[in-house]
């Protein structure tokens, strides 16, 4: 079994520093690897500079169909922006750069998680470094009246046992505008906490920690989280757990505001399971929760699994365990899944596929977009949907994001490197 980090070819970022990376000379070839219908196209290559660039995270649509994101390096300061892409009205995207972070003691930077938008259309997010303690923080882009947006910082992080830190993962909203996330570090236990901020009359925020890890119950989150129907709380760890290869953790609220937790699963990383979950959770309308894992598995690439909790027990799935070996498969998948319309899953590896990367002396593929089709017997079949395919020398990422959808069933997402200037795309994908 090769050791994990070997598995991901050294293309895990540092997170106490993620604007240090330099990516050179990259071109996107745009080659569809099954028919002609399904296309990719890069909506916007990004350049270093007072653009941002190296976004790691995924995107949002506003109502209006406006894209929102974030990138971790770039910017008037070099430490990330968050942006918006307006589509014109003959075709292709204007982009806004909405706010430059800036590592000046107050405000956060080095963004790894994507934004989340509120009825109002105000912005949400997290940084995994800066703020007055430099642990990270949680912040809010507003609309201004004359145009623009206003950050406010709701919360830094305090590199103290009573706060998490570094947090990696997105937020999640509720129907009173709580905000709800992970720390990675941090907490009573250091293993990194989920937390909840509540807005209060004046314009203050109040963090309340909901759960701290211990290892044990796992450890390290980067991921987010997600809500079922009954307000309970999911998500994943990429360390701890009774394997220390992860494990899949609910929260439940009980009287007095406490939270229970419960492990619905402690990710095997053998053969007949993957290991390291990096992703947030989806649910399907039955309830199911289906996620990835980035390392492990039967042919060492990672895969999708389903997890199925019920009162009468839970039920554990590998729907599909990705080949890091034959060169036609993905791998190393750090992202959600996404439902089509038909119920076919979709999702992205940061390795693997059919196109070609070289990296560090390495000859590795750029990373790919797959689909998983259901069939009779509970059973899936993974195609290939496109493969990136960058030209290059270096040190190269492709895609770490999952992937959104418009009503038509594009698909949007964004690459780390690549583009024609080798600093990331923002990428539309036509199945």
């Amino acid at each position: 079994m090769k050791l994990k980090e070997n598995s991901r070819q050294g293309k895990k970022l540092s997170f106490g520093w993620t604007a240090g990376l330099t990516i050179f000379g990259l071109t996107l070839l745009v080659t569809a690897t099954l028919a002609a219908a399904q296309t990719e196209t890069v909506l916007h290559s990004f350049k270093a500079g007072k653009d941002g660039f190296q976004p790691w995270a995924g995107l949002t649509f506003d109502s209006s169909g406006n894209l929102f994101g974030t990138t971790t390096a770039g910017g008037f300061y070099g430490v990330g922006t968050a942006f918006e892409f307006t589509p014109k009205a003959g075709g292709g995207w204007t982009e806004t750069v909405l706010h430059t972070f800036n590592n000046n003691g107050r405000d956060g930077y080095a963004p790894l998680a994507g934004l989340i938008i509120d009825s109002s259309g105000n912005l949400f997010g997290t940084t995994a470094n800066g703020g007055s303690q430099g642990a990270g923080t949680v912040f809010e882009l507003t609309p201004k009246a004359g145009g623009g947006y206003a950050e406010k910082i709701l919360h830094s992080f305090l590199k103290i046992t009573t706060d998490g830190n570094t947090p990696i993962g997105g937020l999640i909203i509720d129907s009173a505008g709580n905000l709800y996330g992970t720390t990675q570090n941090g907490g009573r236990n250091h293993y990194g906490t989920v937390f909840e901020l509540s807005p209060s009359t004046g314009g203050t925020w109040t963090e309340t920690i909901l759960w701290n890890f211990n290892n044990a119950n796992g450890a390290n989150p980067r991921a987010g989280l997600v809500f079922d129907s009954a307000g309970n709380l999911y998500g994943t760890t990429e360390k701890g757990g009774q394997f220390n290869f992860g494990a899949v953790y609910e929260l439940s609220p009980s009287s007095g505001g406490t939270w229970a937790e419960v492990v619905s699963h402690n990710f095997g990383g053998i053969s007949g399971d993957v290991a390291y979950p990096d992703a947030s959770l989806i649910f399907d309308s039955s309830g199911n929760l289906y996620g990835t894992g980035s390392y492990g598995g039967s042919r060492g690439g990672g895969g999708v699994f389903e997890l199925t909790v019920r009162p009468s027990g839970t039920s554990y799935t590998v729907l599909y365990f990705f080949n890091d070996v034959n060169g036609s498969d993905g791998y190393n998948s750090q992202s959600p899944v996404i439902f089509d319309s038909a119920g076919n899953l979709y999702g992205t590896t940061s390795a693997g596929g059919s196109g070609t990367c070289e990296q560090v002396g390495v000859v590795i593929g750029c990373g790919a977009i797959f689909k998983l089709t259901p069939s009779a017997g509970n059973s899936w079949t993974e195609t290939l949907a496109y493969s990136f395919n960058f030209a290059s020398t270096g040190y190269v990422q492709g895609p770490e994001s999952g992937l959104i959808s418009d009503a038509s069933g594009k698909l949007y997402g964004t690459t780390f490197g690549g583009g024609s200037l080798g600093d990331g795309t923002v990428f539309v994908f036509k199945p």
